[in-house]
């Protein structure tokens, strides 16, 4: 535990009941804006708490205690020193626990009405691919030698946690050593069979690619790089799954194909046609997620898209055919590959989402419709 600032002591507890109630009923969010009550986030819905509105000073002392655990140890003026850094950045990203040992990610932004904090709740426990609903061949991923791994998907989908789901079953079954580069860092590796050594961007790392040039003089067979976001970034990412090392991440797209085409857009025209290349020989996999709201709205399940590489997916990548790697998803089921649309069958199918839910997500609601009449057909069969 850290040491809280004596000006604090009254909105730590404050911010701890909080916390602990987030826990309680379950949500796995928390919004705090000046002028507000807190709000909750359960089963994807976001819902005041309460009628008690924040204000500007409190939820600048939040911000302030929430702060003190990254970089304000020992300030004798932790408010004031925060709100210089968020009008410098615009933001701080950080983690921080309950006092019954919870841990949440946090950011902190500047909005109209002054300070606002988001809090998501993680997972203490590390769960099995089939307790998260997911697919078990994803672990196959977890056995490759090198290559590359991309985890993508919306905010809020849970990328997250199956990397962390992904890491954990490597840690508890190969020898090895990984290297986790994280902002921040959110579920905590204990070394296992492996060797786990985590990093957070801004306390152990100056940036993410800062931190990936290092590790490849840190002898790692496994990085997990918690998010690429810029040119460098991903360029360090497909070199070291080039030279034997086996790359985890996460991307901000909607579906495989959008992945690829976020990864190769990010750099020059005239370097595309060699990245695609690059790409489609470390390329190893790419799932994409969503969380749905379950038909008896009392919880989440997954709806995904598995893309499994293999020759006519490098050749399609390689040569920038993009809009085809659906239908190779398609035609690869028998090797484990799904499209987000069979997913959404199945899981309307099986009673688990609402036709109007699954309608929200698909790319294509004629063919979708399509799709389930069939696999309607085939189930009353």
């Amino acid at each position: 535990m850290f040491d809280i600032p004596s000006m604090l002591q009254d909105y730590y507890k404050v911010l701890d009941a909080l916390l602990i109630k987030c826990e309680s009923v379950g949500a796995s969010d928390i919004h705090i804006a000046t002028g507000q009550p807190p709000w909750f986030r359960k089963e994807g819905r976001l819902l005041p708490i309460g009628e008690e509105l924040l204000d500007y000073t409190t939820v600048n002392s939040f911000a302030a205690l929430l702060a003190s655990t990254a970089f304000l140890q020992g300030n004798e003026n932790p408010v004031g020193e925060t709100l210089v850094r968020l009008r410098e950045s615009g933001s701080i990203d950080g983690a921080f626990s309950s006092s019954c040992g919870a841990r949440y990610r946090f950011n902190i932004f500047l909005d109209g009405a002054g300070t606002a904090i988001a809090l998501r709740r993680l997972d203490n426990d590390f769960r099995s691919l089939e307790a998260l609903g997911l697919p078990a061949n994803l672990a196959d991923f977890c056995r490759c030698r090198d290559g590359l791994v991309v985890v993508t998907g919306p905010t809020g989908s849970g990328k997250s946690t199956t990397l962390a789901t992904l890491i954990n079953t490597i840690n508890q079954s190969l020898d090895g050593h990984i290297v986790t580069i994280e902002d921040p860092i959110e579920y905590l590796h204990k070394s296992s069979r492996c060797l786990v050594n985590q990093r957070q961007v801004g306390r152990d790392a100056a940036g993410f690619n800062e931190a990936l040039v290092e590790s490849l003089r840190q002898d790692p067979d496994v990085i997990l790089v918690g998010e690429v976001r810029e040119l460098e970034t991903i360029r360090t990412a497909i070199t070291a799954a080039e030279t034997g090392h086996l790359v985890f991440t996460t991307l901000h797209a909607g579906d495989a194909a959008g992945a690829v085409e976020r990864l190769v857009s990010v750099f020059p025209a005239d370097e595309q046609p060699g990245v695609r290349h690059q790409l489609a020989m470390v390329l190893r996999g790419i799932f994409a997620q969503h969380l749905l709201r379950t038909k008896d709205g009392l919880g989440r399940v997954p709806a995904y898209e598995l893309l499994v590489s293999n020759t006519a997916v490098s050749n399609i990548i390689a040569t920038g055919r993009s809009s085809q790697l659906y239908s190779a998803i398609e035609t690869g089921r028998s090797s484990g590959m799904c499209t987000l649309d069979q997913s959404l069958v199945e899981l309307v199918t099986s009673g688990r989402i609402d036709l109007n839910t699954a309608l929200t997500v698909t790319r294509n609601p004629d063919s979708f419709n399509k799709k389930l009449s069939r696999g309607s057909g085939a189930l009353s069969r």
